[in-house]
């Protein structure tokens, strides 16, 4: 079984998949810091969970947007599950070329999304990722990664309404059930999805218009993504999936090339 690891500014999310198969996921704060002991101890015991052992293990790979953690968290790895993981950095074969101008500035995360919506979905096609930041990456059809937008995040966002200013309250973030908000709570609700939707439409029309790809497809990813998703047909496809199946893909394309 592989053992796949992506840690978000946010959270880490855990799956272990069974050849092409994923049997289970779970997650754990970022933030709050761990030791490599610690780290290991609540793996080992989430995957008991699931009926799950270390010795089901043979396999993991981790990308990652937090570097200070990834000496404990590898470590833990090493020493709780028996495995040494593949990390997602320079050198690794993903499968596509980045043609920015500084290619090492890309985040992990950011390529294995589009890794795996171009394996999946095939290009040219737009990914966007709803997460801390709300990224939007431009693969080709030839496989190039060619462009990144980076947005603030619906988090972030909102969190900059309710600490920022005296008088408005933490709020759900979900969609109102009208735009022509009449109270508070509301309005800002309004004001985030409804935000969030225009912006996605109109990154989406400037990227088709400059890239000259009018047949783009269009897939968002991310935990607030499918609320963006649902609400508007400039996102042809949601899948919450789509990081995790990058790491698997990148993992075998890695072992095929003896490097993992």
């Amino acid at each position: 079984m592989l053992l796949v690891i992506d840690v978000g500014n946010t959270n880490i999310t855990f799956g272990v998949y069974k050849e092409k198969e994923l049997l289970t996921t779970f997650r754990m704060t970022t933030k709050l810091a761990r030791t490599s002991d610690e780290f290991g101890i609540v793996i080992v015991e989430m995957l008991k969970t699931d009926g799950i052992t270390k010795e089901d293990i043979d396999g993991a790979v981790i990308a990652s947007v937090v570097p200070n953690i990834m000496h404990a968290l590898i470590g833990s790895i090493k020493r709780y599950v028996g495995i040494q993981p593949l990390t997602i950095g320079p050198g690794i074969k993903t499968g596509i070329k980045i043609i920015t101008e500084n290619p090492r500035e890309i985040g992990s995360d950011r390529v294995v999304d589009a890794v795996a919506a171009y394996e999946i979905y095939g290009g040219p096609i737009l990914v966007i990722d709803y997460g801390t930041a709300t990224t939007y990456d431009l693969v080709t059809a030839d496989g190039e990664f060619a462009a990144g937008i980076t947005a603030p995040g619906i988090r972030i966002s909102a969190k900059a309404l309710w600490e920022d200013t005296a008088r408005l309250p933490e709020v759900e973030i979900k969609k109102p059930k009208s735009i022509l908000a009449q109270e508070t709570i509301s309005s800002m609700q309004a004001g985030l999805i409804y935000g969030q939707i225009g912006q996605a439409e109109y990154i989406i029309e400037q990227v088709r218009k400059e890239s000259g790809y009018q047949t783009l497809k269009v897939v968002a990813t991310g935990g607030l993504g499918r609320i963006i998703a649902d609400e508007t047909d400039a996102i042809e496809i949601y899948d919450n999936r789509l990081t995790l199946e990058g790491l698997r893909i990148i993992y075998e394309k890695n072992k095929r090339n003896g490097t993992a």
